[in-house]
């Protein structure tokens, strides 16, 4: 009798951890230490969660221990399916257009742009590789986290050489690590636009550790441009990092944002940061409008079903996404971020 009823406890147990480590937002626990990087790789408890099952299936020739072990297995397969389940909702596909397209992207018209974002770990990939992306991506704006100053006016010369002039926007934390520089490039058909964010660390000016530019239209018409990079949840940040998050929610409550970079964040992370139906204040994924949010963008040596999906494209509802794509191509040209391009066309 005891031995039953310990069994019931031990499954009861493991059927109360599978529920919130597959959805912790239930109860709020997605943005806390451990659970917090657990399900940033989703696929991963998946493989898990397939490995365990072989595991109890083979325990069952066990004779004293097949009833456990049965019940485990089940709570397992259900694991692993709500897992897919999530990966699935959220789309597999590695390039997605929403609807066909006539109008010519690139042009910054207004009514369509092209949106590009590269965490370039301090410029590895080269000047000339983001601007070659940029250029046949047809980029209007491009958002480079952990990229200083003076590798984004490269970009941008080589941009304008290869008939595309950029505005070069920046702001950095520090002299010495790159990590601490965030850029930003804007086509000039967008019109002038200038830094709105302040250059001093944390809320309300800016997140803590690594700088977000926010920058707006001078003439007030047209998107305001956000190019992010929230700090990584490891421990010891990770206060700074729920603050990052709330503070770019903040910065998507007005009716005309782009906001484009390294959220350091899945779309689990972001749960009950949105409103009006965003995912980030009133910002909606650009990815997860056309299947692709499940596609891993770091790491850049994780088979692409495999990685966090933690860099985003995220636009207010004036935007509406046509198309999104993770770029694998160039994956070893030493950043540890895919970039990512979507474009958005004005509603």
């Amino acid at each position: 009798m005891f031995s039953r009823l310990l069994a019931s406890l031990v499954v009861l147990a493991a059927l109360a951890a599978g529920v919130l480590l597959a959805w912790p937002q239930l109860v709020g626990l997605q943005d806390q230490l451990g659970i917090a990087q657990l399900i940033a790789f989703r696929a991963w408890l998946i493989v898990g969660a397939a490995g365990a099952t072989v595991i109890l299936l083979l325990l069952l020739f066990v004779r004293p221990l097949r009833p456990l072990m049965a019940a485990l297995a089940v709570v397992a397969v259900l694991f692993g399916a709500a897992n897919t389940g999530i990966l699935v909702s959220r789309g597999l596909t590695q390039a997605s257009t929403a609807s066909a397209r006539t109008e010519t992207v690139g042009t910054a018209s207004g009514d369509s742009i092209t949106v590009l974002s590269w965490n370039t770990l301090g410029g590895h990939p080269g000047a000339a590789a983001v601007a070659k992306l940029a250029l046949d991506s047809k980029a209007d704006i491009v958002s480079l986290p952990e990229t200083t100053d003076a590798f984004a006016t490269q970009v941008a010369e080589k941009m304008r050489a290869g008939g595309q002039p950029m505005w070069a926007l920046g702001l950095s934390f520090s002299e010495i690590y790159k990590a601490r520089s965030t850029a930003l490039l804007i086509s000039p058909a967008l019109g002038d636009y200038t830094v709105q964010s302040a250059g001093g660390t944390g809320p309300p000016g800016n997140t803590n550790v690594s700088p977000t530019v926010v920058a707006k239209p001078d003439d007030g018409e047209g998107p305001t441009i956000v190019a992010v990079h929230a700090v990584s949840p490891i421990q010891g940040e990770m206060a700074n990092w729920r603050s990052d998050l709330s503070w770019l929610s903040d910065q998507c409550a007005g009716d005309d944002v782009i906001m484009a970079g390294d959220f350091n964040a899945t779309l689990d992370h972001l749960a009950g940061r949105g409103t009006d139906g965003g995912v980030v204040g009133r910002c909606h994924d650009a990815a997860l409008a056309v299947g692709s949010a499940a596609v891993g963008t770091w790491p850049s040596d994780m088979p692409l079903l495999l990685g966090a999906p933690i860099d985003h494209v995220m636009a207010t509802p004036t935007w509406q996404t046509t198309s999104f794509r993770v770029v694998s191509s160039l994956d070893a040209l030493g950043s540890d971020h895919r970039p990512i391009v979507a474009t958005l066309k004005r509603r």
